[in-house]
């Protein structure tokens, strides 16, 4: 397992740096957003038996790359806009379905994964391009540093569990691990480097204790989802970590913090 883990990282975090650092002549991070998603929520279709009803994964597709786009285009009412049409146009999509049978259910899982997935997803991309490389730089490698310091203390000395009806492998000791492992890595970009950030140590230190935190809680959202579908990983494209949606899960939580952080007590 840990082989395969370091194995996925050698290719993925310098696939993740190039898509984050360079955008020219194309937005590669919207790009690699956007592939991740679909597959993504490939999967949380797959997982939840929306894949069942072939019309309604279309719709799911088709409006979460629209939600992860959407930061591209400058229009007020323009998330308003993509909700209100993919509650009211979907809810028409049923009527003609040939399906009827737990139709209703499969509708509120798609509408969960355009959410889940193309809407926190947008918060990396609406990072990205207003507030920079450096800021999404700081929501993806904190949560890293959260995530594996979690992974080898809470597999070395954990003891106390977290959340056994959810994820009994979690552990307290992994958890608080997890937060020191977090604003260790982000007080790296208060440093001189083409990838600092304008904040003091106290500043970064509570953006740290933030990220793991949220990032933590996305992990139990998506552990208790795997649970209650009777699945132990959403998927096997990424060896030693499982699906993609199991890789997103802190992700998309902790870029939300650091988006919010920054549009509220930086900007």
């Amino acid at each position: 397992m840990l082989r395969k883990r370091v194995i996925t990282a050698l290719w993925g975090i310098p696939l993740l740096i190039f898509a984050v650092w360079f955008d020219e002549p194309l937005y590669w991070f919207t790009i690699l957003a956007a592939v991740w998603g679909l597959l993504a929520v490939l999967e949380f279709y797959r997982i939840t038996g929306v894949t069942r009803i072939i019309p309604l994964t279309c719709f799911g597709f088709i409006w979460t790359l629209f939600f992860i786009l959407h930061p591209h285009v400058i229009y007020e009412l323009l998330l308003m806009l993509l909700l209100t049409s993919a509650v009211a146009l979907s809810l028409v999509l049923l009527v003609f379905i040939p399906h009827k049978q737990g139709v209703f259910t499969s509708w509120a899982w798609m509408m969960a994964g355009i959410l889940y997935v193309g809407f926190l997803l947008s918060y990396l991309v609406a990072l990205r391009l207003e507030a920079g490389r450096e800021w999404l730089y700081l929501a993806l490698f904190a949560t890293f540093g959260s995530d594996t310091a979690a992974y080898f203390v809470g597999r070395a000395f954990g003891r106390h569990r977290l959340a056994p009806r959810i994820s009994p492998g979690k552990t307290w000791e992994g958890a608080i691990a997890g937060v020191f492992g977090s604003v260790i890595v982000s007080l790296l970009f208060t440093l001189p480097t083409p990838v600092q950030l304008p904040l003091g140590y106290g500043e970064v230190i509570v953006l740290g204790i933030l990220i793991s935190v949220f990032g933590q809680i996305g992990d139990l959202v998506e552990s208790l989802l795997k649970r209650n579908t009777g699945v132990k990983e959403s998927g096997s494209l990424m060896p030693g970590h499982g699906g993609l949606l199991d890789r997103m899960d802190s992700i998309v939580f902790a870029g939300v913090i650091v988006y919010l952080y920054y549009l509220y007590l930086v900007v």
